[in-house]
């Protein structure tokens, strides 16, 4: 702990000689310098000689009647002044973070999340921040987020984003294969995941896997349906037209109201993760780093109540 509490000190006394330099090179002596903080001319001298004993060399010429910076005075003011720069920048996050939660929000959801659970979550979010401004655009299409403008996206990935977007993991869910009692009773039993070759099985446009469903080392299927939204896959499912392979949270109702019964039960399927997605950059606006906490909070202290996943 007094290494850690040496560290901290030697860390404080350097911003505070940086910040003496930089006043120093703006103001051009020792005295105004003095007068502006409201200590000595001889003071400040002092604390400028330990930032030089510090860095182990000269930064300023000194004379009785100016005072110049070195060639290495010069080249430390610029990155003295980079680095109060980022410490003020700290400082205005957290006052915004705090103070100032206004603006706006465009955000990308896919279309069944969005009227589900990300849905209840950004209800809740313009309930804590009436003053934001939320432009939501709902779709299971693959945007750029960048390209179209979103400052905040959602997608559900095994995989790892390209380096250009920050992915935070929210919730984790998988897949049921699923079909209604009426067509499992007039057709093939579905007993291992070669037997879907001989079913009628929807394709989801979005799958990234196409025709092959990750059920067991993975088996090729295909149907008279091809639809770019899983809701109307349930609700053909549902109706004993042929086998989907949905998510979660859109298999959950007719699992719950026997609507649909759930095949290959025994047999590995993915688990994906929800992430909120966001360009990388160098400082994430406050506004929206304010909106991935709550995101984050939100999904742990409703974790016991949800169920879609």
């Amino acid at each position: 702990m007094e290494l850690i509490n040496g560290r901290d000190k030697t860390i404080m006394n350097k911003l505070r000689g940086m910040f003496l330099f930089s006043r120093l090179a703006d103001l051009g002596s020792f005295a105004a310098v003095g007068e502006e903080l409201g200590t000595t001319p001889s003071m400040v001298s002092k604390e400028i000689q330990k930032l030089e004993q510090d860095v182990g060399a000269r930064l300023v010429h000194r004379s009785t009647r100016s005072m110049q910076l070195t060639s290495i005075g010069k080249g430390y003011l610029s990155r003295c002044r980079e680095i109060l720069a980022q410490v003020s920048e700290a400082d205005s996050y957290v006052k915004q973070m705090q103070n100032s939660m206004q603006g706006s929000l465009r955000i990308n959801l896919p279309l069944v999340l969005g009227i589900t659970d990300l849905g209840l979550v950004l209800s809740d979010f313009m309930r804590e921040f009436p003053e934001v401004k939320l432009d939501v655009h709902l779709g299971d299409e693959s945007l750029d987020l960048v390209e179209h403008g979103f400052d905040l996206g959602f997608r559900a990935s095994s995989q790892s984003f390209d380096s250009n977007y920050i992915g935070k993991p929210l919730r984790a869910f998988t897949y049921h294969i699923c079909a209604s009692a009426d067509y499992l009773s007039k057709n093939a039993p579905i007993k291992t995941p070669a037997d879907l070759r001989q079913h009628n099985c929807f394709v989801y446009s979005y799958f990234r896997s196409g025709n092959e469903w990750p059920v067991g080392e993975g088996v090729q299927i295909d149907g008279n349906l091809r639809v770019n939204n899983t809701l109307f896959m349930r609700d053909a499912v549902e109706k004993g037209l042929g086998v989907g392979l949905l998510p979660s949270f859109v298999a959950k109702p007719g699992l719950q109201n026997n609507r649909l019964q759930e095949v290959l039960t025994d047999f590995k399927k993915p688990e994906l993760t929800l992430y909120a997605l966001y360009p990388n950059r160098k400082h994430t606006p406050p506004i929206l780093a304010k909106c991935i906490e709550f995101l984050d909070e939100w999904f742990k202290k409703k974790e016991h109540h949800i169920r879609y996943f």
